[in-house]
């Protein structure tokens, strides 16, 4: 079966927005009989509000897909001094003071050796 792009009106906000032949062909895989009656950007913000406004999204592809959201935001860092070398790091966690920190090259010439096994 053969796709082309359609031109559709978005119910919610009255924008034209694209059914591209991909996302034809996604609904068709699926099962879908009906069109989106809503653009990417009122299908998300009806998710979210839908969802609970949990910190999953959809990614890319027109909406489709799943994922984490990069709507986290930045990760706050840590000024530590690192246990081995003495020199300043930066990591995402608060040092607690009973365990050593190490800087990330230190880290990596410390760190245990993992075994295949599983027991």
């Amino acid at each position: 079966m053969s796709f082309a792009d359609k031109t559709l009106t978005c119910r919610d906000c009255g924008t034209a927005f694209t059914f591209t032949s991909g996302e034809q062909e996604f609904y068709a895989q699926k099962g879908f009989d009906n069109e989106p009656t809503r653009c990417t950007n009122c299908r998300q913000v009806r998710k979210q509000s839908r969802d609970g406004g949990s910190s999953y999204s959809s990614s890319g592809g027109g909406g489709y897909g799943g994922g984490y959201s990069s709507d986290r935001g930045q990760r706050e860092m840590h000024t530590v001094t690192c246990s081995a070398c003495g020199k300043p790091a930066e990591v995402p966690f608060v040092p607690r003071g009973d365990k050593p920190v190490y800087c990330s090259d230190c880290f990596q010439s410390n760190k245990p050796a993992r075994s295949n096994s599983r027991y």
